[in-house]
């Protein structure tokens, strides 16, 4: 990191890496003080989203129907490899969810059953409220035009020290700060993903091997083995089914005004179609509150345990 918090000055040891701290003097006395500021203060925000990022691999469980008509692997913190049939997926016009399940290796590296339903669940709900702008989405003992299947093939654990540790640092900053104390690039978690959508006839229309890692800036520091895991899945979510609502891969970032139906669903309200239920309902704002505080998800997400307390595996 290149900027501490310094309670006295004394504290810190001196360091060529200490760029810039905030010196408190005396109760109700605050000075900031910038010492030896130079232009590595100025590359902060690079070094933290270059340096603060965990690389996860892609990971392939061997669940996908096919895997020949997967691209080349793209991105550097975002990987994917995808295919899509815009031209098919076009005419189609009802979609079912499978809720997700684990590979064997994913499984294990989360010990909580509850904490696993809760990455389940917030992937689902991301996919089955993005894709409800196109799509009818019915129940799983309805016939629809396309089903969509999603494994979790690795799940890199949050380290939960060095995240309450994170938010401490930033909460206490922020009194004395104008901007927020990025996250420690350290024990930052990720996820990894395949996914397909399949038409009634079992052939594969879309596909995606997807990982990603936590960052120091864009993600909150939760104190829970799946904290960056959580919100990583309503990444994928969204990406997988950006794919088959636009009928082509994602590229680079787009900003979108959401609709109508899901901003309600992000605020925790009642979702456009009822299949969508059975993956809970989004926190809203008491969610983020939660994120902001470095709270476990399942403070604030009861999805865990109201969709059952064994998410389901490969």
């Amino acid at each position: 990191m290149y900027f501490f918090l310094r309670y006295p000055p004394s504290s810190l040891p001196k360091s060529p890496i200490n760029r810039f701290h905030v010196r408190v003097k005396g109760i109700g006395k605050t000075r900031i003080s910038l010492q030896r500021y130079n232009l590595a203060c100025l590359a902060l925000p690079v070094v933290l989203v270059v340096g603060g990022c965990t690389s996860v691999p892609l990971k392939e469980a061997g669940t996908l129907t096919s895997y020949d008509r997967l691209g080349t692997a793209k991105g550097k913190f975002t990987k994917s490899r995808s295919f899509i049939d815009g031209a098919s997926l076009a005419g189609m016009k009802t979609v079912k969810i499978v809720p997700t399940a684990y590979a064997f290796g994913a499984s294990s590296r989360v010990s909580r059953a509850e904490d696993r339903a809760l990455v389940a669940n917030a992937l689902d709900r991301a996919v089955c409220v993005a894709l409800s702008d196109k799509y009818q989405v019915v129940g799983l003992n309805q016939p629809a035009d396309l089903t969509v299947r999603t494994v979790v093939t690795d799940i890199v654990p949050t380290n939960k020290t060095i995240a309450g540790v994170s938010t401490a640092v930033s909460l206490g900053s922020s009194a004395v700060l104008p901007i927020g104390v990025p996250r420690l690039p350290a024990g930052l978690g990720g996820l990894a993903v395949e996914a397909e959508a399949i038409d009634h006839n079992g052939t594969q229309r879309a596909a995606v091997v997807w990982s990603k890692g936590a960052n120091s800036i864009t993600n909150s520091a939760r104190v829970s083995d799946v904290g960056d895991a959580y919100s990583l899945a309503s990444n994928f979510g969204n990406y997988f089914s950006r794919m088959i609502v636009t009928g082509k891969e994602p590229s680079g970032v787009q900003f979108a005004l959401p609709s109508g139906q899901k901003m309600n669903s992000m605020f925790g309200g009642k979702p456009k179609y009822a299949a969508c239920e059975m993956f809970g309902r989004a926190p809203g704002l008491m969610g983020a509150v939660g994120s902001k505080l470095g709270a476990p998800p399942s403070w604030t997400d009861k999805s865990g345990k109201t969709q059952g307390s064994l998410a389901p595996q490969q």
